[in-house]
């Protein structure tokens, strides 16, 4: 009958994006890992490859997030220069991972990139509302365009003042500023301006934004 829903339209999932899927909780993805290779032998010769190719992907689909982001961010007039630095940049370098048979084995693979790292240089701090719309749009447009999925929250956005060269905060992933009970928000100076995320402790060290181990992916021409 119209304007009636069958049970199975009620029963029926809401469609939600893959990339929406994606979680860095490590430890429920090895797990899952773990299980669907419970085995106790070391891993082959075929295995190690495929496990090498996929990390080599995984950093190069991180690198078209980064560019993606930053393009999106170069739009906007107070952004001053963007670099990407950390494991996405840098040549991958062999280690053992976490994963339990090749842990076990001591068999060292490409490291594993587990974020993109951002570093963007920012003449006012009134406007990072926008900034968290447009990190979210352009992975979006990633998505879409490439197939590439990257949760907003894997792209860590360390705001940077121009003149100084001082870190600041992060870029919040929270749709609101403050979130009702993150204890996130109740850090000391998390908030002072809207979205902008401190974190305790955190010291940017000057060498994580060596040339040698960075790419600039936006630099404003100056008159």
């Amino acid at each position: 009958m119209a304007g009636k829903k069958s049970r199975q339209d009620a029963d029926a999932k809401p469609e939600v994006p893959p990339w929406q899927f994606i979680s860095d909780e490590s430890v429920n993805e090895e797990k899952m890992l773990d299980l669907a290779m419970d085995d106790r032998s070391p891993p082959d010769d075929r295995e190690i490859a495929a496990e090498n190719q996929a990390m080599l992907r995984r950093q190069s689909e991180f690198r078209a997030a980064a560019e993606y982001v930053a393009r999106a961010f170069s739009s906007f007039e107070e952004v001053q220069k963007i670099i990407l630095f950390g494991s996405v940049a840098a040549p991958l370098e062999k280690e053992v991972p976490r994963f339990r048979r090749f842990r076990q084995a001591g068999i060292a693979v490409w490291h594993e990139c587990s974020d993109v790292d951002l570093a963007v240089w920012v003449t006012r701090l009134d406007n990072l509302t926008v900034l968290r719309k447009a990190r979210s749009r352009a992975l979006n447009q990633l998505m879409v365009e490439k197939q590439i999925g990257v949760a907003h929250h894997q792209v860590e956005v360390f705001v940077m003042e121009p003149a100084t060269d001082r870190y600041l905060g992060r870029l919040c992933c929270f749709n609101q500023c403050p979130k009702a009970g993150k204890p996130e928000c109740l850090v000391p100076g998390c908030g002072e301006h809207l979205f902008l995320k401190r974190i305790p402790s955190f010291r940017m060290r000057p060498e994580a934004l060596h040339p040698e181990r960075t790419l600039v992916l936006f630099a404003r021409a100056t008159t």
